[in-house]
């Protein structure tokens, strides 16, 4: 086109000294994008190709020839030996994803203690209060110790089965419960410990007027109860109810002693006629509660739960309403080594017959008859004399006198202050054991 010498072949020999055809870059000329020289081992006659743009760069590219004499590159043998297996492969990937998690955790834990914007639940731990730690003189201390002591105490009768609770007191296996738990048994009882096994039971001796009574269990290893001194108890004082309410073994009330020296006479129809000064206290107890301790803030057994005040009818269930009473532990200890040893207990007398009301209330108890012999009439107390109050404490019910001299034991001196006539007097009056 226009004159311009067009070429189409093609010479595949390397560029030298033989000249190049028209249109080729003669040789030694300059390299370049566009030309030959000693540096390029091909050329290229598109600069005379008749159908590109004069104007426009025209380039060839060549990749590279690779190096003569070049190793190929080495191919792992599958066989090999030395070659890492797959099960090692995994192994060191699963111990790096481990270690990488573990470092990750850290990090976020460090972050998020630290601070780092991020929102904190709760204040910092402070030291537990005094009552959390148990101590052995706090009420979960107290308990914990006397509970491996205190049994549920199971009847069979013709009634069916009664059930109540006791407490050992010796390490020979005998037992304190209430008479009104083992009355009308065959002689044998069930005795179910704090862990939950159990063993026969014979019912040793019993003391209706005391409700006391006394079962003995063969088993080694018994842990015995410490006993108090009811005596030294004061209103106000805490103490601990356990037992086994409404069929609950190892059951633990909290409550104060309410009143001392609160003089019961209890009985249930057809049976027995029961006094005693007790301890009363708001401790709850129940049904199933008979029997059980009441102990003072150092684990000490100072009272047997035995009755409860209730609002209900005759012959409908009880429950408690805080009014709760115990035997003092003195009298029930006395009665108990009574009846381990003679198997039947003493009653203490004062040597007097007391008559109904026939007083204005709180005007004092009428002494109607005086045993010639006895401790009152040693004490020069006759019938007819009025007595006011026992050691300090008032009569007002003839009950009132009978409890209060049951509470002391044979041999006691008491204060007796009486009204003869219009003149009031004092007498001290030693106890005796009933003859019977």
């Amino acid at each position: 086109m226009g004159g311009t010498d067009v070429t189409d072949g093609w010479d595949w020999r390397q560029p030298g000294g033989t000249p190049a055809p028209a249109g080729r870059p003669a040789p030694g000329s300059p390299s370049g994008p566009y030309g030959g020289g000693p540096t390029s081992p091909w050329w290229s006659d598109a600069l005379a190709d008749p159908w590109r743009d004069p104007y426009a760069p025209a380039a060839v590219v060549v990749p590279a020839v690779p190096g003569a004499g070049g190793e190929p590159e080495p191919v792992a043998d599958p066989d090999d030996p030395d070659r890492p297996k797959l099960r090692q492969v995994v192994l060191i990937s699963l111990v790096t994803a481990l270690l990488a998690g573990s470092l990750g955790s850290a990090l976020t834990y460090a972050f998020l203690r630290g601070g780092g914007g991020a929102t904190v639940l709760g204040a910092r731990p402070a030291e537990a209060p005094a009552l959390a730690q148990r101590k052995p003189e706090s009420l979960a201390g107290v308990a914990e110790k006397v509970l491996p002591s205190v049994v549920t105490v199971r009847v069979a009768s013709l009634g069916g089965i009664s059930e109540g609770s006791g407490f050992i007191v010796s390490a020979d296996g005998h037992v304190i419960t209430n008479d009104h738990v083992v009355s009308g048994s065959t002689g044998k009882a069930t005795v179910i410990f704090n862990d939950g096994s159990a063993a026969v039971a014979a019912v040793v001796g019993q003391d209706p007027e005391s409700d006391i009574a006394v079962i003995k269990v063969s088993r080694a290893g018994l842990k015995p109860v410490e006993f108090g001194d009811s005596d030294a108890l004061a209103v106000g004082d805490p103490v601990l109810a356990v037992g086994s309410p409404l069929s609950l073994a190892n059951t633990v009330t909290a409550g104060i002693v309410s009143a001392l020296d609160r003089t019961m006479q209890a009985s249930e129809p057809g049976g027995p006629v029961r006094y005693y000064a007790a301890i009363q206290t708001d401790a709850a107890v129940n049904h199933g509660n008979s029997g059980g301790p009441l102990v003072d803030t150092g684990g000490r057994v100072v009272g047997v739960n035995s009755t409860i005040k209730s609002l209900v009818a005759d012959g409908q269930e009880a429950g408690n309403i805080g009014l709760a009473f115990a035997i003092p532990i003195n009298q029930a200890k006395r009665v108990t080594q009574d009846i381990i040893g003679t198997g039947k207990a003493r009653r203490t007398v004062i040597g007097a017959q007391v008559g109904g009301m026939g007083l204005a209330a709180g005007a004092g108890v009428r002494l109607n008859a005086v045993e010639p012999a006895g401790p009152a009439a040693a004490a020069g107390l006759k019938a007819g004399d009025v007595i006011l109050r026992l050691n300090g404490r008032p009569t007002s019910e003839p009950s009132d006198l009978v409890a209060l001299v049951r509470k002391y034991a044979p041999g006691s001196v008491v204060t007796v202050e009486y009204r003869r006539g219009s003149a009031g007097q004092k007498a001290s009056v030693t106890l005796a054991a009933d003859a019977k």
